[in-house]
């Protein structure tokens, strides 16, 4: 009799998240080494500029967990590209926040611009592959925040620290749901939901921009801010709502069926 085979098929090559981790990293390490050596930073700058580009490691090492022991999919590989990215922005901002670096400049905004147009990409191939799931979902929104939260660590040296606030939304979001358990009740699809959190990395990357003020700057993203406060308020009050009514609900069960328990008896 022939053993049965497994139900989830053996990934071969790249398509192991080990070794997807693996050459994560090395990006990353690449990517930052160079990044040091072409600025020649102070040592200690240097270090620092080279360990926060290691950061989004840790969100891929969290959110590709769930694949094992089946295959990394193309969608993934290309979200992996994003978090290469953000990296490699966390070790920007360190070196401009020590002025080694400029924050602001042609080749840096079109570099960013780059990482925020792949966002689209990993979705649409992993429609075309059928690889669309809650799994490469939750991939991809990480890598997203992640990415925004180093846009917005290096917009701060041009607008000001508050702008770090659009970077620390998702993660305050998350935070606040360890403790609220309506906010952990799923969301439903919202255009604007998605167009505002789009919205946040193009006026990120207006900061970066020579050409725009850096008053002007300032105004973008102030008005972005307000929009993800709105954006995540109003999804806040609906999950509120939806768990008050789930309350609600249940103590009107309860009461029922403790009425039908008390007209038993007597």
């Amino acid at each position: 009799m022939e053993p049965a085979q497994s139900a989830t098929p053996r990934p071969q090559g790249l398509r192991r998240v080990t070794t997807v981790l693996a050459l994560l990293t090395a990006g990353l390490l690449t990517v930052g080494t160079g990044l040091v050596l072409l600025a020649s930073p102070p040592a200690l700058i240097g270090a620092l500029a080279l360990l926060l580009s290691l950061t989004p490691l840790a969100v891929a090492a969290v959110t590709l967990r769930p694949r094992a022991p089946g295959p990394v999919t193309t969608a993934d590989l290309l979200t992996m590209l994003r978090l290469l990215g953000a990296g490699a922005l966390a070790a920007v901002t360190v070196l401009a926040l020590a002025g080694q670096v400029p924050s602001r400049g042609w080749v840096l905004a079109a570099l960013i611009g780059v990482a925020l147009a792949s966002d689209g990409i990993d979705g649409h191939v992993a429609r075309r592959t059928g690889t669309a799931g809650p799994i490469g979902a939750r991939i991809d929104m990480e890598a997203d925040a992640a990415l925004v939260m180093a846009l917005s660590a290096l917009a701060a040296i041009t607008v000001g620290p508050w702008v770090l606030a659009i970077g620390l939304m998702r993660y305050a979001y998350v935070a606040a749901s360890g403790i609220r358990p309506a906010l952990r009740r799923p969301l439903g699809y919202s255009l604007s939901r998605r167009l505002i959190g789009a919205l946040q990395g193009v006026s990120l990357l207006a900061a970066t921009v020579p050409v725009i003020p850096a008053q002007l700057a300032t105004g973008i993203l102030a008005v972005a801010l307000a929009l993800l406060v709105l954006s995540f308020g109003r999804d806040v009050i609906a999950q509120e709502r939806a768990e008050w009514r789930a309350q609600a609900g249940m103590q009107e069960q309860a009461r029922v069926q403790e009425q039908a328990r008390a007209q038993e008896q007597a």
